[in-house]
């Protein structure tokens, strides 16, 4: 790989550690505790992530448990915990988020030491209150947990578990089933990415930095991620210790609906665009997810005719991951491989990025003309380019 090439695919990636420095220590993040889904059948999502997936069961709330108006499956893999939520009743907050968004993310909870402190210190910066410090006990023990409001109808929600020892939080029973197909690889949430409107990335990437301590780790303008249709802009935010990576995007102006805007209009708002989940094997994650019935974009078949001069020697047979659609990029640390899937709802709002990092510390951007113009594809079959 030429020099050049190599500048171009990691200039972003100059001074990390600086990065991470400047990332404020006031809110101390420990990981992703789980994702919690708002979904209007939460029953037969949870057996999609199982099959699909490779999801375990692990807890459950609903009216067995004495919850009256919500019930909740928790799936598990490795450190990823999801939590699909479907309402009993029309009339409640839950109802009126899928109503609007359809099936979609509500909750990012953060594992925090002291969700006091993470309240506290956030409130003060700015952040709207979304749940006031509480208290939930059972006989395992007890959580505080906390929580702020950020872009569109998403919250941020602080868990404290170091005096608990239950088998996800109280009110839940472990969930016993006898249907739990084998995991696809699935390691930990790499990062989450968030669509805003145009105009309100600088302001959400500002209350990242300024009122949870994070920093800007990286910047994409409409230059980085554009084709001759579509263009976006991105901010990538990380906290200090690098765990958590919230990529928010704004729609750039072109000459087509970029994905942003079409992500915005059928999700009716803001919200998280994608969840890149990691695998320490992605041929035999793809390889199984495909079996299952999980559909990934298409990558044009020249797009491989060139990584070999882009990225240099890889580990993988390239052929093994034409055949896959898996795309590659290169960075100063190393390189990684990332596939995404098709939307998983039957709005284009949610999907799946599958990623296997060896050494690459960036996101890819060899990668963005290649994937946009996959989901300009798509977007022109749903006759929403």
């Amino acid at each position: 790989m030429s020099t050049t090439a190599l500048k171009e695919n990691t200039n972003y990636n100059y001074g990390l550690e600086k990065i991470f420095d400047k990332a404020q220590d006031f809110l101390p993040i420990n990981g992703t505790d789980y994702v919690e889904f708002y979904v209007g059948n939460a029953k037969q999502a949870a057996h999609f992530y199982k099959t699909a997936f490779g999801f375990q069961s692990l807890a459950y709330a609903g009216l067995e448990t004495g919850a009256r108006d919500q019930v909740s499956y928790v799936l598990v893999q490795d450190k990823i915990k999801l939590v699909l939520t479907t309402p009993l009743k029309s009339t409640n907050a839950i109802s009126d988020h899928i109503h609007r968004h359809g099936d979609g993310i509500k909750v990012i909870a953060l594992w925090v030491d002291d969700a006091r402190k993470a309240y506290d210190e956030t409130v003060k910066r700015g952040a709207i209150s979304y749940m006031v410090p509480e208290v939930i006990k059972d006989a395992h023990g007890e959580i505080v947990r906390s929580g702020i409001h950020t872009y569109g109808d998403t919250v941020h929600l602080f868990i404290e578990r170091k005096n608990y020892n239950g088998i996800f939080l109280p009110g839940y029973v472990a969930w016993e089933s006898e249907y739990n197909p084998t995991p696809t690889g699935l390691k930990y949430v790499d990062h989450m990415v968030g669509n805003v409107e145009l105009g309100g990335m600088n302001k959400w990437a500002e209350f990242y930095e300024k009122i949870m301590g994070f920093a800007n780790l990286v910047t994409f303008d409409d230059k980085d991620i554009s084709t001759q249709y579509t263009a976006l802009m991105s901010k990538v935010m990380t906290n200090g210790n690098g765990r958590i990576k919230f990529p928010i995007n704004e729609p750039a102006h072109g000459l087509k609906k970029s994905q942003i805007e079409e992500y915005l209009d059928f999700y009716e708002g803001p919200g998280c665009q994608h969840i890149a989940v990691a695998t320490d094997d992605i041929v035999f994650t793809v390889s199984e997810m495909r079996k299952r019935g999980v559909e990934f974009l298409h990558v044009p078949g020249n797009y491989y005719d060139t990584v070999k001069d882009r990225v240099g020697e890889i580990a993988e047979d390239l052929r093994q991951l034409k055949e896959l659609g898996i795309m590659v990029d290169r960075d100063e640390e190393g390189y990684l491989l990332q596939i995404f899937t098709k939307p998983v709802e039957d709005r284009p709002t949610l999907f799946y990025e599958i990623i296997q990092r060896k050494g690459a510390k960036s996101f890819g951007k060899g990668n963005f003309k290649a994937l946009f113009e996959s989901i300009e594809a798509e977007q022109a079959k749903r006759g929403t380019l």
